[in-house]
């Protein structure tokens, strides 16, 4: 089976892991994964190390003729190969690509990776082109879609990670300790809380550094935010950031590492997850990376996070519970054995959802079923 994935390209986050994971894994079960992006910017670069990536055009919607530029491209990428599927990711590149591919005749598949909130330009111009087939990366996804194209048959795909890449036995951990916590002025003994995302918000950084502020007369605590500004919009929310940190009187216990690409070493270095959501993660991958490293993860109890973290591996804090945060936070800094009991417990349960192998393979049945059903048609 051939596939092609047509994305925008153009940042980096969630989506783009998932994309790079099909590169490197995705030709291990006979099937090939193509990639159509508008932008050549770092992940088209690192898809090039184990994929084909075929360039469309640098697209700007207020610009018509730029999206009717990459739309030729694409529609020449089709004619010249025989893809089995197409598969779209988010309502962006549906929104603008979906047509194209419909009147090629390719089987199309749509990817939602966020929740569908139906208000956004891009999810009413997507819901224009239904496709043959909707793969969502959560059963909390997959039920914000129950009013879009409710004819399509759905498939729920958690993120196929190499969970392996996060589990570093201990020689290697604490050799990472050592260089990372050095690298940002860290002591040694310091038990690190860390998060790493996109600086949004809705990410709730700005609920953890207000926690962290209950917690300053505890002299037991390092935090690291990770994450780099990628647009002026989280620019100028990391300088808020700053200054909250600041003006809460942690500013010398908080490191804002900027863009991480260890970040395996970087959760090695650390001993707990937390990132205090304010509106639900449509799954949340980097909490099976961080149960991947072992690491204990505190986050918000709404959307794909509770699929995720349970009392075995994390806790749970409900939306708006500023005491539950500080509570949650104290108890694993000040109790290093219940950090060790719920990492411990961390890998099997991130091998539980999204093992490389079982997730690709629930895909491709997917991805299989529908081309069959689209031919035919």
């Amino acid at each position: 089976m051939r596939i092609l994935h047509v994305y925008s390209g153009n940042l980096f986050g969630g989506i783009e892991t998932i994309l790079l994971s099909l590169a490197r894994h995705g030709a291990r079960s006979g099937v090939s994964h193509e990639f159509a992006l508008c932008f050549d910017a770092r992940l088209a670069q690192e898809l090039r190390a184990d994929a084909t990536v075929h360039a469309l055009a640098p697209v700007r919607v207020s610009r018509p003729q730029t999206i009717r530029q990459a739309r030729r491209r694409l529609t020449s990428l089709l004619d010249a190969h025989a893809y089995d599927v197409c598969v779209m990711h988010a309502p962006w590149s549906h929104a603008l690509f979906a047509s194209t591919v419909r009147r090629s005749g390719t089987p199309l598949a749509f990817w939602a990776h966020d929740a569908w909130r139906g208000r956004h330009w891009t999810e009413r111009w997507a819901r224009r082109t239904p496709p043959d087939l909707i793969v969502a990366n959560s059963v909390f996804t997959a039920g914000t879609l129950d009013g879009v194209h409710a004819h399509v048959p759905r498939a729920v795909v958690h993120a196929p990670l190499d969970v392996t890449g996060f589990s570093i036995d201990a020689a290697d951990r604490a050799a990472a300790r050592a260089v990372v916590r050095a690298e940002l002025s860290t002591p040694d003994g310091a038990t690190v809380i860390v998060q790493a995302s996109r600086l949004e918000a809705w990410k709730g950084h700005a609920t953890l550094l207000g926690a962290l502020a209950a917690m300053r007369h505890d002299a037991g605590w390092t935090c690291w935010i990770a994450g780099g500004a990628q647009r002026a919009a989280e620019r100028a929310y990391e300088a808020s950031l700053r200054a909250l940190a600041s003006e809460l009187g942690i500013g010398d216990r908080v490191r804002f590492t900027g863009e991480r690409r260890d970040m395996a070493r970087l959760l090695a270095a650390a001993d707990v997850y937390c990132q205090p959501n304010t509106a639900p993660e449509p799954f949340g991958m980097v909490f099976v990376e961080a149960l991947a490293a072992g690491l204990p993860v505190v986050t918000t109890a709404i959307g794909g996070a509770i699929e995720i973290v349970d009392e075995t591996c994390g806790r749970l804090v409900a939306p708006d519970d500023a005491d539950g945060w500080r509570h949650a936070l104290m108890a694993l800094v000040a109790d290093s054995a219940l950090r060790g009991r719920l990492g411990a417990a961390g890998p099997g349960r991130a091998a539980t959802l999204c093992d490389c192998a079982r997730q690709l393979d629930r895909l491709h049945q997917a991805l299989r079923a529908t081309t069959r059903v689209t031919v035919a048609r």
